[in-house]
């Protein structure tokens, strides 16, 4: 029988893509594309949500 695994938290930002390459457009004298290397700001490259600061209200 199979077992079912709980699922993992995945950032909302990047739906767990935290690190993604944007080819600008331009070229390298080699030919080869030039791209930048962009990570989530909100998980910070990690692909999970951080976990959110106690907030303690009142007295």
């Amino acid at each position: 029988m199979p077992q079912r695994t709980p699922a993992a938290r995945v950032c909302r930002d990047c739906d767990g893509f935290p690190i993604v390459a944007i080819t600008t457009g331009t070229r390298h004298r080699d030919g080869t594309r030039t791209t930048l290397r962009v990570t989530c700001p909100t998980c910070r490259g990690t692909g999970h949500p951080r976990p959110t600061a106690a907030v303690r209200a009142g007295r």
